[in-house]
């Protein structure tokens, strides 16, 4: 175990979720140093937060030391391991601060940092608020944006005006409502769900109501799932390969992939594609709606899903920046870009409480660049 003082302690944010851990490490004056992610199939059990709890611990030593400062929000409450939302938060808040030590705090949106012990009572404010973590940092750097991101299994659209996240639905069922929250993803998501007809080689045909493939298959055949993306099983627990995509991809209209050409499903993928954009784009539309400055402003990419926020941004001729450009990474750091936007939320929460920890608001971290230089950025 390393020690270090608590003035120049590292401070390290965790984006627990039901299917990934995203933490982020930063310096105390706030500039980000690392980020990684792991998956972690929460509704299967506790061992499994427990053992990216050690993998963490394993790149990071010194997250292990007691004077280390912990930045938590998540959204693994929501999994079924768990009776309802309020347990969920209680455990995993206990977890956390068993193994995390002293210096842990829980994101609760408006209501600030809350200890573990306040937890309990305050579950409503803990409960799903990573969106919000970004978006309140993303609103230091952008007037006026949409944040788009888009991970595994969701996508947040979240209205930025004036510097103020102006978002309707305060939790995941009123964002439901309001087409904040799209329960689609990149990796995750049954294909079932994204559509009930599809065209085919010119011809519309029913789907199956079957888990015989997720978009992750999809999005293999169009070559925009990178693999450090890819970290679940297959619906079938099979070969996460080209060959095996399109077999699955396949099944969801009652063919084998013998019955078309490799030219074929490729097609196939990319109408796929095309309909969770047409979702995506109806509820952008109504979150649009919502208020007059969202007609011009930009939209604000995050999550291994962000090239389908990027798309958006053409078909409405909207300007793009990647939230990893917010976040100060060089535009020739390809790598380091494609991890800080894919775990978002862990590296605003680090910064947010880095800022908290320096008795600032992160508005007052650095100057906020307008609309237009933000999105040359990207």
């Amino acid at each position: 175990m390393t020690t270090s003082t608590s003035n120049d302690a590292p401070v390290f944010g965790w984006d627990v979720g039901g299917a990934h851990v995203k933490v982020s490490m930063t310096t105390r004056a706030g500039a980000l140093v690392d980020v990684a992610q792991w998956a972690c199939p929460l509704w299967q059990g506790l061992p499994h937060l427990e053992r990216a709890i050690d993998a963490v611990f394993e790149r990071w030593p010194v997250a292990a030391d007691s004077s280390a400062r912990h930045a938590v929000t998540m959204t693994g409450e929501m999994v079924d391991l768990f009776t309802d939302r309020a347990q969920g938060v209680r455990t995993l808040t206990r977890a956390l601060a068993q193994r995390l030590g002293p210096r842990t705090m829980f994101f609760a949106g408006d209501a600030g940092w809350l200890a573990r012990s306040a937890c309990a009572d305050g579950w409503r404010k803990v409960a799903s608020a990573n969106w919000l973590a970004t978006a309140q940092w993303v609103a230091t750097r952008e007037f006026d944006a949409l944040l788009i991101d888009i991970g595994s299994t969701t996508t947040d659209i979240i209205p930025i005006v004036g510097g103020r996240v102006v978002a309707r639905g305060s939790n995941d069922a009123e964002r439901l409502i309001s087409g904040e929250l799209v329960y689609q993803g990149v990796v995750r998501t049954p294909l079932c769900g994204i559509a009930q007809r599809i065209a085919f080689r010119g011809e519309a045909t029913g789907v199956m109501n079957e888990w015989f493939a997720t978009t992750a298959d999809v999005y293999r055949l169009t070559g925009e799932l990178k693999d450090g993306h890819d970290q679940h099983p297959s619906a079938d627990n099979g070969p996460k390969t080209e060959a095996a995509s399109r077999a699955r991809i396949a099944r969801m209209i009652g063919r084998d992939a013998v019955d078309a050409s490799d030219a074929d499903w490729r097609r196939f993928a990319q109408s796929w594609r095309q309909e969770q954009l047409r979702t995506l784009e109806a509820n952008l539309a109504r979150v649009i709606a919502q208020d007059a400055a969202l007609a011009a402003a930009p939209i604000v990419g995050a999550g291994c899903g962000r090239f389908l926020a990027a798309a958006l941004a053409r078909q409405e001729a909207r300007g793009y920046v990647d939230f990893a450009r917010l976040a100060g990474v060089a535009n020739d750091d390809a790598a380091r870009a494609e991890w800080v936007s894919t775990c978002a939320p862990s590296v605003a929460v680090a910064l947010l409480a880095a800022t908290a920890a320096n008795g600032k608001s992160a508005a007052d971290n650095e100057t906020r660049p307008s609309n237009e230089a933000s999105s040359r950025a990207a």
